[in-house]
């Protein structure tokens, strides 16, 4: 009688432990709590072992019914911590995603303003100049004809810049422009003299990329049409810019040869104690003045041209043309 009595004591207990860690499983609020709660009911020194420690007192038969009711007690158990578990997971996302939802139709607030690229900052600084000295600013097509882009300005059939190598060809007779001195042609075209403008803008050449070469560059030209035009007021226009953009720094002129201008020369400024060129400028050649019905023997003027991302790397000691078109924030905000 006392093993039957023994038997239903452990059967009690059992059940007994079922119910209370069933509403303690359920009112657990914290994943931490849960793993107490594990640790006390199954672990080695858990209540169901302590339980199942009494069986040494029941009989040979009574035993599998014990162990039985045990293993189904701890299945459901773990079960159970398991399922809370898993729902304490879900609410806690569910309240993350609560706390954290954005209402998208608010207006923003704090937005960072844009700020300019430094090339076209390097750009404004030079027509800025420019403008200041009397100087209009004008533009033009980016796809030119052969024309406009070698023939009106003195360049013949056999050039090297007609060459297929340099130029972006879209069919025979146009072309992505190779820089933007077809736009003083246009200009010329329907304004007669004195003139003084400048045009900037995008050009084309097929050169390889590299740390100084572009495929696609921007480019400032200057023009200057007016009675008793020489070089003097060539040379101080350029002397003029160049102190503004760079400050005092020492300038030379070396001679040099353009089809469209004669003289021509090349434009050197000091840097980190190295002659470096930043210009190509010269008197405008007369045939491309009488080309456009304008007297040469009354009219004379002076061209020059400039690359806006060399004067940029100039400036900011950029050594790597490629850093101007990677959109690398890391970069950019360095000039904002």
């Amino acid at each position: 009688m006392s093993q039957i009595e023994s038997l239903s004591q452990i059967e009690e207990k059992l059940n007994n432990l079922s119910h209370s860690a069933n509403e303690n499983i359920k009112n657990a609020t914290t994943h931490s709590e849960l793993d107490e709660l594990r640790v006390s009911l199954l672990g080695k020194k858990g209540e169901l072992s302590i339980i199942l420690k009494t069986m040494a007192n029941l009989s040979s038969a009574d035993r599998p019914i014990v162990g039985q009711k045990a293993n189904i007690l701890k299945i459901y158990l773990q079960d159970l911590i398991t399922t809370r578990k898993n729902q304490l997971t879900n609410e806690a996302i569910d309240k993350q995603i609560k706390d954290e939802k954005i209402d998208v139709t608010i207006p923003s607030i704090g937005t960072p303003p844009g700020k300019k690229h430094p090339l076209i900052s390097t750009q404004d600084e030079i027509i800025d100049i420019f403008c200041g000295l009397g100087y209009s600013v004008e533009s033009g097509p980016e796809i030119e004809t052969d024309f406009y882009n070698f023939e009106s300005l003195n360049i013949p059939k056999n050039h090297p810049a007609r060459d297929m190598q340099d130029t972006f060809y879209l069919d025979e007779n146009r072309l992505l422009r190779t820089h933007t001195s077809p736009v003083q042609i246009r200009y010329l075209e329907k304004n007669p003299p004195p003139v003084r403008i400048i045009a900037p803008g995008r050009v084309y050449r097929r050169d390889a990329v590299d740390a100084t070469h572009s495929p696609v560059f921007n480019q400032v030209e200057v023009l200057c049409i007016d009675q008793d035009i020489n070089f003097s007021h060539l040379r101080g226009t350029v002397l003029t810019f160049l102190k503004t953009f760079f400050g005092d720094i020492p300038v030379r002129f070396r001679a040099s040869y353009f089809p469209f201008t004669e003289p021509s020369a090349e434009v050197d400024v000091q840097w980190k104690g190295k002659w470096l060129e930043v210009m190509g400028c010269g008197m405008v050649d007369p045939k491309v003045l009488e080309k456009l019905g304008i007297d040469s023997e009354k009219w004379t003027g002076f061209a020059a041209g400039l690359g806006v991302e060399r004067f940029c790397m100039v400036r900011h000691q950029i050594d790597d043309i490629r850093k101007f078109y990677t959109n690398d924030l890391r970069f950019l905000e360095q000039f904002n």
